[in-house]
């Protein structure tokens, strides 16, 4: 009994630190970027092998770029070629070559559907530069190569880059070198940026192709500890995360790999650099601070290519960005030859539960047209397949139920002697061929599902904004709703005044309920004072769960009433009195 009251005593504790971390000490959030400055989204290739590790500021333009007060004042800054696809609206930028102008159809800023659709990509000058680079680093450092300033041109008749198509930039450098840029773009996410260089001098150059995603202002984030927001990449099969805090800390951060892939993550999006997966290549996560702005930049740079006069040479990169969708990821895996492709999103410690979990519940979001009740289909099956454990857990817990005035007896009738009781305890249980630990195996296999399925309904971007029945119309938000103004009935807005755990909502009202029917069933802790903690666990979680999002707390609501009718039913047939 002792043994299995610890045990679940741990598994609350282990679930209060995971959550009451975040609501106790939550993470500082991320300054807000200042106001913007001559240098803001301004970037410098990587180093070639041998070269300065760090990130080399750009030498100081001739003329400082104006300082511009929104997204579309510097998107009209500089001549662009539109972009344009079933997933993606956006432009590439002649002036670098850059792609810097991206935004997500499917994907709104609010549940409202005429609400602007979701930024990822913007250019140099904007209040938040986010873009991509694509380039040649000089070997000897003194062939004069393609810039952030350099202005390409486009190919006649280009009009705009969608499916199926191709935008064509090109630059001739004056001394002997042409430069050109071919970017294409599928369905979904995936672009390809080919890249030539045509040598018609009179001797060979030296030059390292890279690619670059470059972003400005430290952006905000969850600030949960189980959920990775920041750089990341796979270098040679080796998932490798970067928190904002530790790159600020560390500067630059190498890895050689042959292949793999390297960008930047947020809870929903993503974008990445995909290098030739059979190509030797450096990559980079890097921080500098220039003017109270924080710059981040994730590179990969390739090894020598040396064009002999009359010769061309053409390497290329791949680039995703979008949602974070796993059979989209999964699918450009395998037809890319991309390892993990699918770490993108963060699996966590039971990758192998979670990720089918994953599937599991998008077949169930294809079947029955709603991802709340997926989600209560889906913990309807989990605990189908947990029966046999949780019936041999819930059985022995309503045995050591029955025996409880026993017990009760045994502690009266031994409080000064301990070791005697514990020797009667014994023998109570072999009497009534009862093992106070048998529950415990059980409930240990479990956790591991648990957090597994948390973690798919804490990342799956299938959750945001889907809604539900009644008032809930986004899962991956907090119940709108709060005891304060009667759930609505009284027209006033409680969280101009109160701080958000106190927030009670419909379901986290439902989920504490819940909770404390399931913990009567249970067995009640001999030591009064271990009782009355338990007893106050429901209310600590309603609180604690009132600002989760609301598909988590319907989930635990759903699955705590599994639970109090499956534990019901066996109390009964073993006979447990209530």
């Amino acid at each position: 009994m002792n043994e299995q009251r610890n045990l679940i005593i741990a598994i609350v504790l282990s679930v209060l630190i995971l959550f009451g971390f975040q609501w106790l000490f939550p993470k500082a959030p991320s300054p807000t970027p200042a106001p913007e400055s001559t240098t803001a989204g301004s970037t410098a290739p990587p180093v070639p092998e041998g070269g300065n590790a760090q990130l080399a500021a750009p030498a100081a333009p001739a003329k400082a770029p104006s300082v511009t007060e929104s997204r579309a004042a510097a998107l009209e800054a500089s001549r662009r070629i539109p972009l344009r696809t079933p997933r993606l609206h956006g432009s590439i930028a002649l002036k670098g070559a850059r792609l810097d102008d991206l935004t997500l159809v499917e994907h709104r800023e609010t549940t409202d559907p005429n609400s602007p659709e979701i930024v990822l990509l913007s250019p140099a000058g904007s209040p938040h530069p986010y873009y991509a680079e694509f380039g040649w680093v000089a070997a000897d450092g003194a062939t004069k190569v393609p810039g952030p300033d350099t202005v390409w041109s486009a190919a006649p008749g280009t009009s705009e880059l969608a499916p199926g198509g191709k935008v064509v930039l090109s630059w001739d450098n004056g001394d002997g070198l042409r430069f050109v840029k071919t970017f294409s773009v599928d369905e979904n996410y995936m672009f390809s940026v080919d890249k030539r260089v045509e040598n018609y001098g009179g001797k060979p150059v030296t030059l390292h192709p890279y690619g670059l995603i470059a972003r400005t202002g430290t952006p905000p984030t969850q600030g949960m500890y189980i959920l990775h927001e920041g750089p990341l990449g796979v270098f040679d099969g080796t998932l490798k995360e970067v928190k904002y805090d530790k790159l600020k800390s560390e500067g630059t951060i190498r890895e050689k790999s042959v292949g793999g892939w390297a960008g930047i993550t947020d809870k929903y999006w993503l974008t990445a650099l995909i290098p030739d997966q059979k190509a030797e290549v450096t990559g980079r996560f890097v921080h500098q601070n220039r003017d109270n702005l924080d710059q981040y930049q994730v590179d990969f740079t390739g090894g020598p290519v040396t064009v002999a006069p009359g010769a061309s040479a053409e390497t290329g990169f791949h680039m995703f960005a979008g949602a974070k969708q796993v059979t989209l990821l999964d699918a450009y895996a395998e037809k890319l030859g991309i390892k993990n492709f699918d770490l993108a999103i963060d699996f966590g410690w039971f990758y192998f539960l979670t990720k089918p979990f994953f599937y599991l519940l998008q077949m169930l979001h294809g079947a029955l047209g709603n991802m709340g009740l997926a989600i209560l289909a889906l913990t309807v099956l989990i605990k189908a397949a947990m029966f046999p454990l949780a019936n041999k857990s819930y059985a022995s817990m309503s045995k050591m139920k029955n025996l409880q005035p026993e017990m009760k007896k045994l502690q009266e009738r031994f409080a000064d002697d301990k070791m005697r009781q514990q020797q009667e305890m014994m023998a109570l249980y072999k009497r009534e061929k009862v093992n106070p630990v048998s529950g415990c195996l059980p409930m240990l296999i479990q956790i591991p599902v648990f957090f597994a399925l948390y973690k798919v309904l804490f990342v799956a971007i299938e959750m945001r904004h889907a809604p539900f029945y009644g008032w809930i119309h986004d899962l991956s938000a907090p119940d709108p709703t709060t005891v304060w103004n009667l759930f609505g009935l009284i027209p006033w807005d409680p969280s101009m005044y109160l701080p958000s755990f106190l927030h009670l909502g419909v379901w986290p009202l439902i989920m504490g309920v819940t909770m404390w029917l399931q913990q009567k069933l249970n067995p009640q802790p001999a030591d009064p004072v271990q009782a009355k903690m338990m007893s106050f666990l429901p209310i600590v979680f309603t609180f604690l769960l009132a600002n989760f999002a609301a598909g988590l707390v319907i989930y635990w609501a759903w699955s705590n009433t599994l639970s109090i009718l499956q534990q019901w039913i066996i109390m009964r047939k073993v006979g447990a009195k209530s």
